[in-house]
């Protein structure tokens, strides 16, 4: 797909249906929106707005993110999902983020982010994946969590042992996801953790709309 028809997918997806009174002409929301999740800082959207003679607070551009509340596509079926687990930091306090990733894509196919990992968490984190996806068919190799590793078993899916498996890429999302919350740190300061688990489902649209 070209990089234009990309783009203008994106901008398309984008609902301002929260608008009520906003002077911010919409296109301009919108491409503030689709600039700070493909890794621009909201300083510096808020000083592509100025460019515009638009100016606007960073709270404002990151409650138009919140507020658009972008979800990754569901009802997909993948024939292969790396699942695994990594730490978040939110301030000075640590979370858990579960993720999904089609290895074939690397689309991000669902997040969880939660203050800690246990049994019942992961069960829940395939049951949302399930719901979400039909995956019931794929093979998904968990890289080391017990406790996905019995969810995984719980729910009857499947894992077919491969040489050369499809974990480094649910690694390197991570790793994406990661350096974003870690240099994007104006996302997540002062934030609740609801907040941080809103703008990673919105991350998951915008990588999967981008990549």
């Amino acid at each position: 797909m070209p990089e234009n028809d990309r783009l203008n997918g994106f901008l398309d997806e984008i609902s301002l249906e929260f608008v009520e009174r906003e002077a911010t002409p919409r296109l301009l929301m919108k491409l503030s929106i689709q600039l700070h999740l493909a890794r621009l800082y909201l300083s510096n959207t808020v000083s592509f707005l100025e460019i515009f003679g638009v100016e606007r607070l960073r709270s404002t551009v990151h409650n138009w993110v919140h507020n658009a509340d972008l979800q990754s596509e569901s009802g997909r079926s993948p024939n292969h999902v790396a699942v695994d687990e990594t730490v978040i930091r939110l301030d000075d306090e640590h979370y858990w983020l579960y993720s999904a990733v089609d290895p074939e894509t690397n689309d991000l196919l669902h997040t969880q982010l939660e203050p800690t990992i246990n049994n019942a968490l992961a069960d829940r984190f395939f049951a949302d994946l399930r719901d979400k996806h039909d995956v019931d068919d794929a093979n998904i190799p968990v890289d080391g969590s017990a406790s996905l590793q019995r969810a995984r078993r719980k729910h009857d899916l499947d894992f077919r042992y491969e040489r050369h498996g499809n974990q480094n890429s649910v690694e390197r999302v991570f790793r994406e996801v990661k350096r974003r919350t870690a240099s994007f740190s104006n996302c997540f300061s002062n934030a609740k953790a609801e907040t941080a688990d809103e703008w990673l489902r919105s991350f998951a649209f915008a990588w999967n709309q981008l990549i």
